[in-house]
């Protein structure tokens, strides 16, 4: 079973990144306006700055985590 792409450090870096995505989805979400009522709230630094900035991260460490060789593969 060693001829696995990765290893249980890929594995663990790659579930990492994805559960930062999933942060920054979270961070994304809530409600909108309707037809009736604007809503400002569509408009505040966490769901236009910050949550998008925590998703790249997220996609950055999973780069990463397929990236990343172990110590002892060659």
């Amino acid at each position: 079973m060693n001829n696995l792409a990765f290893n249980k450090k890929n594995y663990i870096l790659l579930a990492i990144g994805m559960a930062i995505i999933i942060a920054g989805l979270i961070l994304m979400s809530g409600g909108g306006s309707t037809e009736e009522a604007f809503n400002p709230e569509i408009f505040s630094a966490r769901r236009i700055k910050v949550a998008p900035a925590v998703c790249f991260a997220g996609f950055i460490f999973i780069i990463f985590g397929i990236m990343a060789k172990s110590k002892d593969k060659q």
